[in-house]
C-alpha cells in the first residue's frame, strides 16, 4: 500500500463530477477513460427520501501491484512511497498490466497507443501540492491523506457518529471534545 491515500466522504458529495473534470484535464486524460472515477448509483430510497450513492474509484497504489509484475518492459513502476504509475517512454502499449489488475485501473490511452492510470498527480505531489481530483472537490468530499491518518480519522468519525445516534448530551460532548 502506498504511503498516501484519497478518502471519499459520501455525505459531503455533490455529485458535480469536478474531480473527473479536472482529472482530465490536468493529466490529459483521452475521451473513453477515466483515472479517477465517481460512480453513482441511484436514485435509491434512503429512509423515505430518494437519495443518489456515490463511490469514488482511483488506484489503490497495491503493496505488490499486479500490473507492475505484468509489464514485460518494466513501464509500470512503484515508488519508494508506494505510488504505482506508467513511465510512458517504456510503454509499448501490450495492455498486459490493464489484464492483470482486477479492478481494472490502467486504462487505455488509444491516441497514444499506451497505458494511462491514476498516479495521485506525483508531479504535485512532489511539488507539496494535492491532486487535481481532491484540489477541485467543492464539497471536500475528498481528501488526500498519510494512510496511518486516514484510518485513525475514519475511526474517530465513526465513534462520534455512533455517540451522536445515542442522544446523550454527555457522551455527544465527550466525543467531540478534542484534547
Amino acid at each position: 500500500m502506498a504511503d498516501f491515500v484519497i478518502t471519499f466522504n459520501q455525505d459531503r458529495c455533490i455529485n458535480c463530477y469536478a474531480c473527473e473534470t479536472h482529472c482530465k484535464a490536468k493529466n490529459r486524460v483521452p475521451e473513453g477513460a477515466r483515472l479517477g472515477q465517481l460512480i453513482s448509483v441511484g436514485p435509491v430510497d434512503k429512509g423515505g427520501k430518494p437519495r443518489v450513492l456515490n463511490m469514488y474509484m482511483t488506484c489503490f497504489h497495491c503493496a505488490k501491484p499486479w500490473c507492475v509484475g505484468a509489464c514485460p518492459t518494466g513501464a509500470m513502476m512503484r515508488r519508494e512511497d508506494g505510488i504505482v504509475y506508467v513511465d510512458q517512454d517504456l510503454c509499448v502499449g501490450c495492455k498486459a498490466c490493464i489484464q492483470a489488475c482486477p479492478w481494472r485501473i490502467p486504462q487505455w490511452d488509444a491516441v497514444h497507443g499506451k497505458a494511462i492510470k491514476c498516479d495521485f498527480c506525483r508531479d504535485r505531489i512532489d511539488r507539496g501540492d494535492k491532486p487535481a481530483c481532491v484540489e477541485a472537490c467543492c464539497g471536500h468530499a475528498l481528501e488526500f491523506k498519510e494512510v496511518n491518518t486516514a484510518s485513525a480519522d475514519k475511526r474517530r468519525d465513526y465513534a462520534e457518529k455512533a455517540l451522536l445516534k445515542t442522544q446523550d448530551p454527555h457522551a455527544v460532548f465527550a466525543a467531540v471534545r478534542k484534547p
